[in-house]
């Protein structure tokens, strides 16, 4: 949360002229109303500029009353580059860059827009915009940071979804309560990992405390995503600048606290009675064997685990001795905690008399021999369900977890809707989560429409109409454009909640297609840009430079999904953390996109740090974009990106040979997609003449030079 003074606030408003403070009060909280779609400026007039939908009409008629219009229309060569990279996450090849610019169709733009959507890759570039939301990690983070072995699934539901183009309100309730809502649906038990990736220091000794936590970071991220709200700040004590009290942070907080995590299998209703009847029939055969394994082993696990109970507090520990349907719900939470710990099954062949080793080995042998005969597990899902009856919960004073006050219901924010959930149990669980998604994702919550159009909208153009997009409140950002945010808001929910659509309006608009050069009259009337007067011009994230310089190198492996992938880090960082980073052997696996290399909190790809990517420890809305010297460093001098020039060089070796007239046209366009000027011909060409090693040295620092230019770097 921004904290601003109100009044400094108030004057930044008031001294900024395009600012569209004059569409609201300073103080209103716009954000909280209903509202309807507004009409469409009609009276629009522009001879320069082909009026191409309905969102370059809000634009112009803003432009209008400052005296100013849109850039000209990029060159095609541009457009198609920057399309590609905003709907795809890669450069277009030179086959269809050519294909486009030759193309005299008059819908030859919208066909390659169409192309686009349909690309798998569009789900895996659009995927990553919402992993940093909801802060997609594959480790616990803290000390010990321990993996997370089925998170993955979890952003491949991510994929799925933005490609198949799922209702928005559907992505939204299938996360929040999927189990509830939608039970014999794998994809929707997948959907609620959202709600496991929290930080977790899952070998705190203080389960109360480490229980708080995670259900603030649950409400938290939940609160952000999906509202952006900065509820967080009410947690301690009634928020100081937006309506929203401390009483409605915890009634919040009460749809998560029957959180119950779960590795769910994904069996479809029509083969779990089949797997349920073989599963039962191996247990009855085996029953016998695996209780002489247990047998032995027991006292030995019995003996490790009486060591990790003597960590905790006795009144946690004692827990344990409790029976499961004696436990309190409190208290089956915070022992689930502990068994993780106490009851996990370490190697004790080394603890075994001979005779005890002798036995077991007998045992396990036979008991393998029998395995043949177990159906095959099923696939397996890091999930959330709740308990049928939550904890009650209490509003903390001063959000300490150890003075608990009133006890609350699960209520939705008063501001908007003053009422307790009418939450029904749903089979097993509390079905509180069921009532907040029906809420989040109904068309009439005066957020939720608002606050995704505004997300697409950053993506294509930089900044969102309110450019705090995780901040709505009354200290955020005043929408520049508050009548067109309305109108997106209303036509994603009046076509299905479809986020190609808003997609397709926003990159077919002649907004989206102007150049980045516009007239000079726009610094002076609007230096930030906030009318786009002229298309943002945009650096790559570390993501899409890593997976550029893949697809120009001819590497990029495009295989989907699965499970992530461990590519090769610099020499230096590889020999000091050993083991916490085990590089994928397949040099193919290693090539594949970086929506699927492994999400580690505490030892984040370096090529992605580098270029601010989150750290995925909170919820990130909107990544910075610095200008470094250790970017520029490495871009010259790493020897992963050195080894990108040399692949370029190879791949463009194998297309046209070594005359060096080919090669450098080649280059240049393999690698920014455009012809080298005369002028560069002329500097390659000595640069390649005066080279003091072999022809192919000299290629390959060619095309490394090529890969650390600006066109390569950024997007116009």
């Amino acid at each position: 949360m921004r904290l601003l003074p109100r009044a400094s606030a108030v004057a930044v408003l008031l001294v900024t002229a395009c600012d569209a403070s004059a569409a609201e009060p300073p103080g209103a909280e716009w954000a909280y109303k209903p509202f309807k779609r507004p009409a469409v400026p009609s009276e629009v007039r522009n001879p320069k500029v082909e009026i191409r939908n309905v969102i370059d009409n809000f634009l112009l008629a803003k432009l209008s009353e400052n005296k100013l219009t849109f850039a000209p229309e990029a060159d095609r060569r541009t457009l198609i580059r920057r399309v590609c990279f905003d709907l795809i996450g890669l450069p277009p090849t030179p086959e269809q860059v050519e294909a486009f610019v030759t193309d005299k169709a008059p819908d030859a733009y919208e066909k390659l827009v169409e192309n686009l959507f349909a690309s798998p890759q569009y789900g895996e570039r659009q995927a990553l915009f919402w992993l940093d939301l909801v802060r997609f990690a594959e480790t616990d983070g803290f000390k010990a940071d321990d993996v997370r072995p089925l998170a993955w699934r979890y952003r491949d539901y991510v994929i799925k979804s933005f490609n198949a183009d799922k209702p928005f309100d559907r992505f939204v309730k299938e996360q929040l309560a999927g189990d509830e809502l939608y039970p014999n649906d794998p994809d929707a038990i997948v959907a609620t990992g959202f709600l496991r990736h929290y930080p977790d220091e899952y070998n705190a000794v203080n389960l109360e405390q480490r229980r708080y936590e995670v259900i603030t970071d649950i409400t938290d991220t939940t609160s952000a995503t999906f509202l952006a709200l900065t509820s967080g700040c009410a947690r301690c004590h009634d928020h100081k600048y937006d309506p929203i009290t401390q009483k409605d942070y915890f009634r919040l907080q009460a749809f998560f606290a029957g959180y119950w995590p779960t590795e769910s299998p994904l069996v479809p209703p029509t083969e779990r009675a089949a797997y349920d009847k073989k599963r039962a029939e191996w247990e009855t055969k085996t029953a016998a064997i695996r209780a002489a394994i247990v047998k032995i082993e027991e006292p030995y696990h019995k003996k490790a685990g009486a060591k990790q109970r003597s960590r905790f507090p006795e009144e946690y520990a004692s827990l344990l001795d409790i029976p499961v349907e004696k436990r309190t719900p409190l208290e089956r939470q915070l022992a689930v905690m502990i068994e993780k710990q106490v009851y996990t099954r370490g190697d004790i062949s080394k603890s075994l008399k001979p005779a005890e080793k002798e036995q077991l080995d007998s045992l396990k042998a036979e008991l393998a021999e029998l395995s043949k005969e177990k159906p095959t597990e099923p696939a397996r899902a890091m999930a959330m369900t709740d308990l049928a009856t939550p904890p009650v919960t209490k509003l903390f004073k001063r959000g300490n977890w150890q003075k608990p006050g009133e006890d609350l219901a699960p209520g939705f924010f008063s501001v908007i809707d003053d009422r307790d959930a009418n939450a029904q149990p749903l089979r097993s669980s509390s079905g509180r989560r069921a009532a907040l998604a029906n809420w989040v994702a109904a068309k009439d919550n005066p957020l939720t429409a608002r606050v995704i159009v505004n997300r697409l909208w950053q993506q294509r153009f930089g900044f969102g109409i309110v450019r705090t997009s995780s901040d709505f409140g009354t200290t955020g950002d005043r929408p520049t454009h508050p009548e067109l945010l309305n109108w997106l808001a209303r036509e994603l929910t009046a076509k299905d909640w479809s986020l190609k659509h808003i997609h397709r309006l926003m990159v077919t608009s002649a907004a989206y297609r102007q150049g980045t050069r516009g007239a000079t009259e726009g610094l002076k009337t609007d230096l930030e840009n906030k009318l786009l007067w002229q298309f943002p011009r945009r650096r790559l994230d570390g993501e899409a430079i890593r997976d550029a310089m893949l697809a120009v190198s001819g590497q990029l492996n495009p295989k989907a999904g699965g499970p992530s992938v461990f590519p090769e880090l610099p020499p230096e960082l590889q020999k000091s953390v050993g083991a916490k980073w085990v590089v994928s052997g397949d040099i193919a696996e290693r090539n594949r996109r970086s929506v699927y290399v492994f999400v580690k909190r505490n030892l984040r790809y370096p090529m992605f740090t580098l270029f601010d990517a989150p750290d995925r420890t909170e919820t990130c809305s909107r990544r910075f974009a610095t200008t470094t010297a250790p970017q520029a460093l490495t871009m010259l001098n790493d020897g992963i990106v050195i080894g990108f020039g040399k692949a370029l060089a190879d791949r463009v070796t194998k297309d046209v040979g070594t005359d060096r007239e080919k090669f450098v046209g080649r280059a240049f366009v393999v690698a920014i997609g455009r012809p080298a000027t005369s002028e560069e011909r002329i500097a390659m060409h000595g640069f390649l003449t005066r080279h003091k090693g072999t022809a192919a040295e000299a290629a390959a620092d060619l095309c490394h030079a090529l890969l650390n230019l600006n066109e390569f770097l950024y997007v116009d």
